[in-house]
């Protein structure tokens, strides 16, 4: 598979995620559609909803409820596209739907493999390929990005890293999306900085590949330890994310994580 190919699979998903057309994303002009979240949406996406701001490097295309179009239309006409995803720019956003009842809630930058750049990467340490057998007993605090207690239905396939049988580092996939799998990984403290993180995802991409599914990676933008991971792997940035959720979800994510 081509990167070419990769990236039209991932444009087509989003637009499936928000209701517009796949073109829309390499127009030159932002599109704004009303928010239609499709019945092959990735699964992590839950109403209610706002708006869903993306873009893949040529403009922005929003889906917005219908209470926020305006305003929506508005931003994007104010700001070069990507300073829509920034302060200052993104207070005035917040200002005028405050009165709504909503906020700016998730920012993640996404990443799809660079098929030049990937290869099994190898490290000083046993890899295993896992099933979802294998991942009853691992829903601890130290895997909580590989895997997934809450959806675990979804967690479908992992490498792990093991050092005398103990595992020290595990990278999981969660079947997002119909051709999508998203991966989260996770290595102990004390084995950081030895290569397995790179290690772990590059072998998953490949095992995902290999089941003619496409690897995702997610990351704040402000996670450098994760973004140069993904880097690291054989993973280059595609597209960038933005949502608007009501306030009252924001408060009660906030408030859990106190």
């Amino acid at each position: 598979m081509t990167n070419k190919e990769i990236l039209q699979v991932a444009m087509k998903q989003s637009a499936e995620d928000i209701g517009c057309k796949t073109e829309d994303f390499i127009k030159k002009e932002n599109v704004v559609v009303p928010l239609k979240l499709g019945t092959d949406a990735k699964k992590y996406y839950e109403l209610p909803i706002g708006c869903n701001f993306i873009s893949y490097g040529s403009n922005i295309v929003v889906g917005a409820s219908e209470d926020m179009l305006k305003v929506v239309k508005e931003y994007v006409s104010l700001y070069e596209f990507y300073h829509c995803f920034e302060t200052p720019n993104m207070y005035w956003l917040n200002e005028k739907i405050n009165p709504m009842g909503k906020g700016v809630c998730f920012m993640a930058e996404y990443y799809l493999p660079d098929m030049s750049r990937l290869s099994n990467i190898p490290c000083d340490f046993e890899l295993r390929v896992l099933g979802k057998e294998d991942f009853e007993e691992l829903y601890l605090p130290q895997w909580s990005n590989a895997l997934c207690k809450d959806r675990k239905h979804l967690d479908v396939l992992g490498v792990g890293a093991y050092e005398k049988g103990k595992l020290v580092g595990l990278s999981g996939c969660s079947a997002d999306a119909k051709d999508m799998w998203q991966i989260g990984v996770d290595v102990l403290p004390e084995y950081r900085r030895k290569g397995i993180a790179k290690s772990i995802t590059s072998r998953l991409a490949y095992e995902i590949l290999e089941r003619e599914k496409i690897p995702f990676y997610c990351t704040a933008w402000s996670n450098i330890r994760s973004a140069r991971n993904a880097m690291k792997s054989g993973f280059l940035p595609a597209w960038a994310e933005m949502t608007v959720k009501p306030k009252k979800v924001i408060d009660d994510m906030n408030q859990n994580l106190k």
